[in-house]
């Protein structure tokens, strides 16, 4: 501080920050993240980890590239403050320097290292229980335009139709606690491979429900389900729901057995609004599945700590 500074507004997206640096497990992630780091034994000495781990997470938040990450620092006091670059520093991270900490996590695929720690810190508040799984997939948008340097779209998204409209990407596929609403696995699919499919692998293994939509309707019946103990919830058919008779008994019991069950699937809907609406991340920003599902582990990760943090913080407060 200079002393010569406007007294300023405590803004949303400061507070939002300020939220976030707080209930982050640090020390957990950094532990996982230090090992892989270069030694930077010659050349221009690198920085410090935690301020490339900040900056990346920023990235997540607001949805910036590389490029725009650099020009970012240079602007806005505000994310220098949250990455610990003081005004001592000579020096701001350059985008090729950003770059290159960002492909870490990516070649080490440590996106569901970091997704596992941030809930196991989670699970020994109390805020993670495992008796039930909800299971769903959302469509993530893909760059379908061919005017870059290959002159091709990505290779590993595809087209699918869902109603009367066609999309060009692909697919998040989650489990989510059936009790918090908290994501604990993540998949990520071409858009024409069907959630059924990814059903198996979205559970963790200690449920004893799961929970899905119609779209998983003979999930249990899959050979790759067989070996798998807990109960399937999966709703009824659009079509064949309408046509119960609800004013009959065994109706109202089906329609009302609906409505539970469509309560509780509804929880798996939020991480989903977490990361389009909160953190923008409507289209993907890399090519290749294994980049942006890498990429999807951590911002889950993140969605989870911002549902909970009013929570967290009211903890360490009490």
């Amino acid at each position: 501080m200079t002393g010569f500074e406007l007294a300023t507004k405590r803004t949303r997206k400061r507070q939002f920050l300020d939220e976030m640096d707080r209930v982050i497990p640090w020390p957990q992630l950094l532990a996982l993240i230090a090992p892989h780091t270069p030694a930077g034994k010659t050349g221009r000495p690198p920085f410090p980890t935690e301020v490339m781990l900040r900056i990346h997470l920023l990235q997540q938040f607001f949805g910036h590239c590389d490029p725009a990450m650099e020009e970012a620092l240079h602007d806005i006091p505000l994310y220098r403050e949250f990455a610990r670059l003081d005004a001592g520093v000579s020096c701001l991270p350059d985008e090729s320097t950003i770059l290159r900490f960002r492909h870490l996590p990516e070649a080490h695929e440590l996106g569901a290292q970091i997704l596992a720690a941030v809930n196991a810190v989670l699970a020994q508040r109390g805020l993670l229980l495992k008796t039930g799984t909800v299971v769903d997939a959302t469509l993530i948008a893909a760059p379908s335009s061919t005017k870059n340097s290959t002159g091709t779209r990505d290779p590993q998204m595809h087209q699918t139709r869902k109603g009367n409209q066609w999309h060009f990407g692909m697919k998040a596929h989650i489990g989510v606690d059936a009790h918090s609403g908290l994501v604990h696995t993540v998949a990520g699919t071409a858009a024409n491979i069907h959630d059924v499919t990814q059903a198996s692998k979205l559970l963790h293994g200690q449920e004893t429900e799961v929970f899905a939509d119609a779209g998983y309707q003979g999930v249990d019946k899959r050979e790759e389900t067989q070996d798998i103990t807990a109960r399937w919830h999966v709703a009824m058919r659009p079509g064949k729901r309408r046509a119960l008779d609800k004013n009959s008994p065994m109706g109202a019991v089906l329609e009302q057995l609906e409505r539970i069950k469509a309560s509780i699937r509804a929880k798996v809907e939020h991480p989903f609004r977490v990361i389009k609406c909160q953190f923008g991340h409507r289209k993907t920003r890399y090519r290749g599945l294994a980049k942006n599902t890498n990429q999807l582990q951590v911002m889950f990760a993140l969605s989870n700590l911002w549902m909970v943090r009013k929570r967290i913080l009211q903890g360490a407060v009490g």
